[in-house]
């Protein structure tokens, strides 16, 4: 198992003094996913992405990840997630193969490119929400009416979980909770996206995500999101593409995911702290009186 903090010795002043004391830091290093494709007698590889992550739950990551990107509909499109032996030494346990089931059809081309997901993609707002929309398989139910008691009680259950950020103070954190505010999964990652796949990614592999899975377990539009950072457009849309309902933020969201919710009808909110918070859509919840 990979161990995701490091030690690091450090010089603290505090209060007037040096002192000298080992630290606790998050470990970062890259993650390749690729894709294993086509039919049994003749598969193909992808390199699809490169990510910096926290190493751990990295099968969770990258199904998460092709999952969002709509690579995959449903977990039964995949046959197996594991790490490449073959591989440079440094390497060793940076590189996860997805293979993908002979049926699915890849088209290569498509994902050349740099995913449009990230602020810096050179796209325009208006494709980027286009993209996800022709992509997404999802229908979000709307939320309905939201109860601040829950929503506010949110942060400090997450913050009970994370036990790397109680230990470095340096990493970010996704959690799923139910409509009661009950956490079903946390993940930490050094990446917010990154977190957010794993959260999903594990969801998958309970089957409680994919529409055929186990009826006697809670679907996503039954449950909430929270990540600790900002609500950029790229976790937006990964709600959107799992077809959870709400999110919330402990930040401020931003105006291309700010349209991107709207435009779906995901109940967003941001600056959630102590007893506050900003509900930013869907425009029909924001007359509450």
């Amino acid at each position: 198992m990979r161990i995701p903090v490091a030690h690091s010795r450090i010089r603290r002043y505090q209060r007037g003094t040096w002192s000298g004391p080992d630290d606790i830091v998050v470990v970062e290093e890259p993650l390749e996913i690729r894709l294993g494709h086509g039919p049994m007698e003749d598969r193909k590889e992808m390199r699809l992405s490169v990510t910096m992550r926290t190493p751990g739950q990295d099968e969770e990551l990258a199904l998460g990840f092709i999952f969002t990107e709509g690579i995959i509909i449903a977990f039964s499109e995949v046959l197996r997630v594991e790490y490449c032996e073959n591989v440079k030494e440094e390497e060793r346990g940076n590189v996860v193969r997805v293979e993908l089931h002979p049926d699915v059809q890849l088209d290569q081309a498509r994902w050349q490119r740099n995913f449009y997901t990230t602020s810096s993609c050179g796209v325009c707002g208006k494709t980027s929400i286009e993209a996800v929309h022709a992509q997404r398989v999802r229908t979000i139910r709307p939320w309905g009416p939201v109860d601040p008691a829950v929503v506010t009680a949110l942060p400090g259950r997450m913050r009970e979980a994370q036990v790397i950020y109680k230990h470095t103070g340096g990493i970010h954190a996704a959690a799923l909770f139910d409509r009661e505010g009950k956490l079903l999964l946390m993940r930490e990652d050094v990446g917010r996206h990154n977190a957010v796949d794993k959260v999903i990614g594990a969801w998958l592999l309970s089957g409680r995500s994919d529409p055929a899975g186990d009826p006697g377990q809670p679907a996503t539009n039954n449950c909430q999101l929270l990540v600790s950072g900002r609500a950029g457009f790229e976790l937006v849309q990964k709600c959107i593409m799992a077809g959870l309902p709400l999110m919330a933020a402990v930040g401020a969201p931003s105006s291309l995911a700010l349209q991107l919710a709207r435009d779906s009808g995901l109940t967003l909110i941001g600056f959630l702290s102590g007893d506050r918070f900003n509900m930013y859509s869907p425009a029909g919840e924001l007359d509450t009186n």
